[in-house]
């Protein structure tokens, strides 16, 4: 199959729209932009072609999907609202959609299984790219993991789509580089003893002092591969396939002799900066110099990429400040470095 790729410019994206939704309609799986990374779409409604998403990412049957909605009234076709909620969810749509937080809600009927993994919640929301979300709004809900192969590092350009899935899917769409590089924020409200309160199940772009705001905010139950409430809380997950190990604040880092070593820097220099401990053959910076943990953000899953294709042995990762959105930046690297936690680097010198 060839990949056909397509750019959505100023003048033509409606019509790249109108061929996408084509796509979608016929069964098939597209991939699209959003504000976070690529992601990969299909029918919400159409189990077969929810399937296909499975088929291409080779994604675990456990793993659900998030449903991306063009408009709010959307909502109501794929998720009920409870009452205790209605109000609490309503405040917080107003503020934050579109936009990069995604609702884990009871699901309606109409949303096949394949989708929320045979749960009985759905995730949904609503993204800030206009092509997902005039796609969305013309197509109607879509199922739209990150348009990577299960457990590797996510998508934030079409060129990052291609290398991943060329071949296997009929087209994407190119809407330049997402903006906040990172996947959504996902909550869970529920009821406490004083009310509702919102469960943070995965940190994201919309920090937990913005959710503190509306609502109390408290921690994730610790999941298993198989019992999982909902997208991205795999430990082991956006892994490259050269090894990562995140070096903590306070620990050492000591070289091998013999391996070949990457660094992933946070600022380049100064501080905690491992730059000077060594020769490195490869280092990318998320954020030269500023320290700003969005442009920290959007670098993230590039400058992976760049050093997991570029021959070293290990990767070594900085430890990035945990405040706002660098909270969501640890949990990707921490999660990135678990699949190899028990794996010794790719070196053949015995």
């Amino acid at each position: 199959m060839d990949t056909k790729l397509v750019v959505a410019d100023f003048e033509d994206w409606r019509e790249t729209v109108a061929e996408a939704v084509e796509l979608l309609q016929a069964g098939e799986v597209v991939g699209l932009p959003t504000e976070t990374v690529y992601g990969l779409a299909a029918d919400a409604f159409n189990a077969e072609a929810v399937a296909k998403v499975f088929e291409v990412k080779e994604r675990p049957s456990f793993d659900p999907l998030i449903v991306h909605v063009g408009r709010r009234s959307q909502v109501e076709e794929v998720a009920a609202v409870p009452e205790e909620f209605h109000e609490l969810v309503r405040d917080m749509m107003e503020e934050f959609w579109p936009g990069p937080l995604t609702f884990v809600l009871p699901k309606k009927e109409a949303v096949p299984d394949l989708v929320t993994s045979g749960m009985d919640t759905v995730a949904v929301r609503m993204s800030a790219h206009e092509v997902m979300r005039a796609v969305a709004k013309e197509m109607g809900p879509i199922a739209a993991p990150s348009a990577n192969r299960f457990g590797r590092i996510s998508p934030t350009s079409a060129a990052a789509v291609i290398e991943e899935l060329g071949g296997k899917i009929p087209m994407v769409i190119d809407g330049g580089a997402c903006r906040d590089g990172v996947e959504s924020t996902i909550i869970k409200p529920e009821m406490g003893e004083k009310g509702p309160i919102l469960r943070l199940l995965r940190p994201g772009p919309i920090s937990k002092e913005q959710l503190r705001e509306f609502a109390k905010v408290v921690k994730p139950k610790k999941t298993k591969a198989d019992h999982i409430e909902s997208p991205g809380q795999i430990e082991s997950h956006y892994a490259p396939a050269t090894p990562l190990r995140v070096i903590e604040k306070g620990m050492e880092f000591e070289p091998e002799e013999g391996i070949k070593y990457g660094l992933l820097s946070y600022r380049g220099e100064g501080g905690t900066s491992l730059v000077d401990v060594m020769e490195w053959p490869e280092i990318e910076v998320l954020t030269p110099g500023k320290g700003k943990l969005t442009e920290a953000a959007v670098r993230l899953f590039y400058c992976l990429r760049k050093l997991d294709s570029s021959g070293v042995d290990e990767i070594i990762a900085e430890p990035i400040s945990e405040t706002g959105i660098g909270v969501a930046l640890m949990d990707r690297l921490r999660r990135a470095a678990a699949g190899h936690a028990k794996a010794s680097p790719k070196n053949d010198n015995v």
